[in-house]
């Protein structure tokens, strides 16, 4: 298949190229490097982003920033940068990637634990992820030419653990964590939220 990958850059994003590349034809796509550029908080660059890349059977996005802080240090700008971001981002990327992916194609986006399992200081973020998950159910619901579309809910991740200086011990390898995004490109199913640490 050829695989587009959306935050190839990233801690997850990486690990998924380099476990999808001994199968696939991955395209990788970051916002700053990368074989394409693109903004996912901007309509107009994700369109170009398709135009520029052409036909494909798969889209991964594991793409997305929001704020982690206390509930009342928070600021407008902080939630608004979480639902341009993570959320419409990932929404938008779906709405104009539906023009471009072929028949029975997969998308695949990213929420995340806090979804289900929030602490202190996850509010914006714990939002914004058990939105997508909503976004994911519903859109399956009318997926037009037999497209289906997953959410993968990974956990904390060892190396995000780490350069935070955080205790890694709660943490998931990403290259576990990217088993994930390939069980939902190569499965059957649509509207799943698929838990990573099923891969564990």
């Amino acid at each position: 298949m050829r695989v587009i990958v959306v935050g190839a850059t990233g801690t997850i994003g990486k690990a998924v190229v380099k476990l999808l590349s001994a199968e696939h034809e991955v395209v990788k796509v970051a916002s700053k490097s990368g074989d394409f550029r693109a903004d996912i908080t901007n309509r107009e660059s994700l369109q170009n982003l398709f135009k520029e890349v052409g036909p494909f059977e798969a889209l991964i996005c594991a793409a997305g920033v929001a704020r982690f802080a206390p509930l009342n240090e928070l600021s407008d700008a902080d939630f608004q940068l979480g639902l341009d971001s993570k959320l419409m981002g990932q929404v938008n990327l779906v709405r104009v990637a539906l023009n471009h992916i072929k028949d029975q194609g997969s998308i695949t986006l990213t929420s995340g634990i806090l979804s289900q399992q929030p602490m202190p200081g996850s509010s914006s973020i714990s939002m914004i992820n058990a939105g997508i998950e909503g976004f994911v159910r519903a859109a399956a619901l009318e997926m037009p030419r037999g497209i289906r579309i997953n959410v993968v809910s990974p956990p904390w991740v060892k190396e995000t653990l780490l350069a935070l200086g955080m205790d890694t011990a709660i943490g998931m390898p990403s290259e576990r964590v990217a088993e994930a995004y390939r069980s939902s490109i190569s499965g059957a199913r649509s509207g799943i939220v698929i838990n990573a640490r099923d891969f564990a």
